[in-house]
């Protein structure tokens, strides 16, 4: 595995009062390991970085590990290459009916195998709210709020803890930094 850009996301932390995590400390963590220009988006635990040769689910687990141990935080984390957040980014089919970015969530699996786990759902009626299916991410429209759909509850039913979510205004922050580190 070749060294290159990264993006780490950390499920769950900053959410209320549980799980504080300051964006400097995950920044430290994830430099401490080796690697270079760590930097965080937003206070919701993504943070992009220059890696060593390490694979992403090898550098997941490096992150979740020094969470718990320095931070006595658990919080699971998945890692995506330069080049399956662009994928993630280029496959978004639902981007053009979004007229409101905090209304489209994008859903990372921890594993990529478990994306075939929602294809019941692309069968269901979810009134004006829509999901489609990427090599790597699940897109779901909201059209009414996040709160008011039964959609990401679905998604989250059937992936349990073994996904997280980010709303595509995030996503495209990820990628900008991404690229301009580049």
């Amino acid at each position: 595995m070749a060294r290159g850009r990264k993006v780490a996301f950390v499920r769950g932390i900053n959410v209320g009062r549980s799980k504080r995590v300051p964006m400097a400390d995950l920044r430290t963590l994830v430099a401490d390991f080796g690697h270079a220009n760590a930097r965080t988006v937003l206070n919701s635990g993504n943070v992009v970085f220059t890696a060593k040769d390490d694979s992403p689910a090898d550098l997941a687990t490096q992150i979740e590990r020094a969470l718990l141990m320095r931070l006595d935080v658990a919080a699971h984390v998945v890692v995506l290459t330069e080049a399956e957040m662009t994928a993630v980014m280029n496959e978004n089919s639902l981007a053009d009916k979004a007229d409101d970015p905090s209304k489209l969530i994008v859903a990372v699996p921890f594993v990529t195998a478990d994306l075939p786990k929602l294809e019941p759902l692309l069968d269901q009626d979810w009134d004006d709210d829509v999901l489609a299916l990427g090599s790597r991410a699940a897109y779901l429209w909201c059209a009414g709020g996040i709160l008011e759909s039964r959609l990401p509850n679905s998604v989250s039913r059937l992936l349990k803890d073994a996904v997280t979510t980010r709303n595509w205004a995030t996503m495209q922050k990820v990628q900008e930094l991404m690229s301009a580190a580049g």
